[in-house]
Order: structure tokens, then sequence, then C-alpha cells
């Protein structure tokens, strides 16, 4: 029984490195399955476009340098004869050009980043079911776009509009809020207590929500439709806004992957060979709560992205941050933009907020990881 048990302990290393082993070509992998699916909701929807005349539509725009449809139409019409072709044509570039396009690029710009963020706070807390939805920081960031939205709330002069401004400075206020108090009364910081800490403080701002929405009765739909997160009706200026925030946020949170492997074995060990915790806890903390608010800002709360996409991934990658912070920038691209496939189409012509399929899909995997970690714990 001593020899088996020996071996079942000299095993699981052996385990863990075969789990750490994704390969090079694995990344190559995963940019080409991002492009194909970004290419697939491109042409999906309501009026269903076929890969081929999606394609040339695209490729027309770039060889135009110009993303009106009337230039797309024109480089597509080339390959097209007949007057009611080339109507068809415009007609599908302008579908594309002027409506999918945007969107697309937004949700998956949003994805990739709230996934990157999902994994980091991971790291950096230790804990799998961190998220900035179950720890309350996309609720703080909702309650500034509300805010911002109610009192139209404008800084002229800078690149931003006040709803993402006022949405950064709160959901970085909600996660030291909920970090120090999680420390006040738990020096160790466990799972039960951050947790329990960000599902109260969500419902006190969803609260705080309603309330400021009763005082703006005119926008009540349009907010309500906002909260249940959707990127219905983004364009080009939301595209261009999420892609500075990911390349600034996204690279700092990159930089760290390091500091972020030497927190996975403890803070004092981390410490011993030369991280400076307080320093890098709190730049990651800015950084983090600052994409999650430009996201938040433009496509509303949309939960269980950084949880689900980050879990999955870590079974390919294993623990090492270096691999898995590139891996979840597309894997929580693929996986926002296909959730958001099946809100467009599923209920067609009705389109459901993205939101409520996230929703559908993380609320499970969230009760399997709980489990899965007390059942370990105990």
């Amino acid at each position: 029984m001593r020899q088996s048990g020996s071996k079942a302990k000299s095993g699981a290393p052996s385990a863990e490195v075969s789990r750490e082993v994704f390969p090079w070509w694995a990344y190559p992998v995963l940019i080409l399955l991002t492009i194909g699916t970004f290419c697939l909701c491109v042409g999906i929807g309501s009026v269903s476009i076929s890969p081929g005349q999606t394609l040339r539509i695209l490729a027309g725009a770039l060889s135009q340098g110009s993303l009106r449809p009337s230039a797309a139409a024109g480089a597509v019409s080339g390959t097209v004869t007949g007057a009611a072709a080339g109507t068809v044509s415009g007609t599908a570039a302008s579908i594309i050009l002027s409506v999918r396009l945007p969107r697309v690029l937004c949700v998956a710009l949003s994805g990739a980043s709230l996934s990157l963020c999902g994994a980091v706070m991971q790291g950096l807390l230790k804990n799998p079911l961190a998220d900035g939805s179950t720890l309350g920081v996309s609720s703080g960031a909702s309650l500034g776009a509300a805010l911002a939205i109610t009192l139209n709330v404008m800084i002229p002069g800078t690149p931003f509009s006040g709803t993402t401004l006022l949405s950064m400075v709160t959901a970085f206020l909600s996660m030291l809020f909920i970090l120090s108090l999680a420390w006040r009364l738990d020096r160790s910081l466990s799972t039960n207590t951050i947790i329990l800490l960000g599902i109260v403080f969500s419902m006190f701002i969803s609260s705080v929500i309603s309330l400021v929405i009763i005082f703006s009765p005119d926008k009540i739909h349009s907010y309500t439709f906002w909260t249940m997160g959707s990127l219905a009706g983004t364009g080009y200026g939301d595209a261009r806004t999420l892609f500075i925030a990911l390349a600034v946020c996204g690279a700092i949170l990159l930089r760290y992957a390091p500091e972020l492997n030497a927190y996975s074995i403890g803070e004092e060990n981390a410490a011993h060979i030369g991280v400076d915790i307080r320093r890098v806890r709190l730049i990651i903390l800015i950084t983090v709560s600052s994409l999650i608010g430009v996201c938040v800002s433009i496509g509303g709360t949309i939960g269980f992205v950084g949880l689900v996409t980050p879990h999955i991934l870590r079974m390919l990658t294993g623990p090492n941050h270096r691999k898995l912070l590139p891996a979840s920038l597309f894997g929580g691209a693929i996986f926002l933009m296909l959730t958001d496939l099946i809100a467009r189409v599923v209920c067609s012509p009705l389109e459901l907020p993205v939101g409520v399929i996230t929703s559908f899909v993380g609320a499970p995997v969230f009760t399997y990881i709980f489990y899965r970690t007390r059942r370990y714990r105990d």
C-alpha cells in the first residue's frame, strides 16, 4: 500500500508537467480559429451571406482602403454581372460593413479583454472563481456608467467619453473596497469571503442602479437592455476605443506574467525572489479595473467571460501565465463571438442580450468550479 501511494504521489508531478506542455503551433491554431470564427459571425445573421461573398466584401474593403459599403460593393461588382446582382452585392456590403463588422470587432475585443482580466485576477488572488462579475467589479463599473448616462457627464478634450472614464474609476474603487473589506474580515482572503462579499456588493449596487433609473424614466428601456450586456449598435469608434484600451492594458498585463507565476507559489516566496508585492498588485488592479471599465461602458455587464475561458484554457496550457494569458486573449474572443452569434440568431428576428447567453453558460461552470474547489480543499 505504501508503495502504491508513493507511486501515486510521484506520478502527480509528471501529470502537472504534461499539462504545462503547450506547443508553439497551438498559437497559430488559435489565431486561425479566431479568424474563422470572426468571418463566420460576420456572415451569419438575420440575412445570411455566403462565406465567399463575405470574404470578397472584406477583401474589397481592404483593397480600397475604405470601410464604406459603396467602395466594397464596387470591388465586388467586378466579379458579378447584372444590375440585380450589383444591387444584391451593395446591400450585402452595407450589412457587413455598416452593421456586422463593427459589432463583431467590438465583441471580439471585449471578449479578449474580459478573458484576460479574469485570468490575471485568478492568478493574482490565487482564486479560480475570481472574475469581474463575481468580484463585483463589473457592477461597480455599471454604476459609474449609469451615473454618467443619467447626469450626461461629458469630459471635453479627452479621447474617452465621461461614461468610460467614470466606469473605470468606479470599477477600481469597487475592487479596492471589496478586497480591503475581505482583508479586514479574513486575512487569508479565502474564496468564500471574497465571493460572498462580491455577491453582496453586486446586489447592493443593483439596488443603487435601480434607484438611479427611477430618476431617469425616459432612459429605462435603453438602460435595461444595456445592463443585460449587449453590443448591438456599436460602431467603429467603440471598436477603436476597445482596441486602444486592450493594446495599452493588455501589454501591461502580459508584461507581468512572470510576477503572476511568482504569486502562485506564495507572496512571501515572490518577495524573496525580488518581486515588489505592493507595487505589482497596485499596477495590476488599476490596469484590470480600467480595462473592465472600458468594456462595461461600451457593452454593459457581460458576466462569466473571464471565468469560463481561462478555466478551460488552463486545462490546455497549465498554470504558466506566460502561456495562459496570450491564449486567454484568443479564447475569450472566440467564446464571446460565438455567444453573440447565438444571441443574434437563436430567436431571430428577436435579438437576445449577449449577457443572457454568457450567464446561461457561466452559471453551471461557476457551480462546477466552486464544487471542485471545495472538494479539493476538503
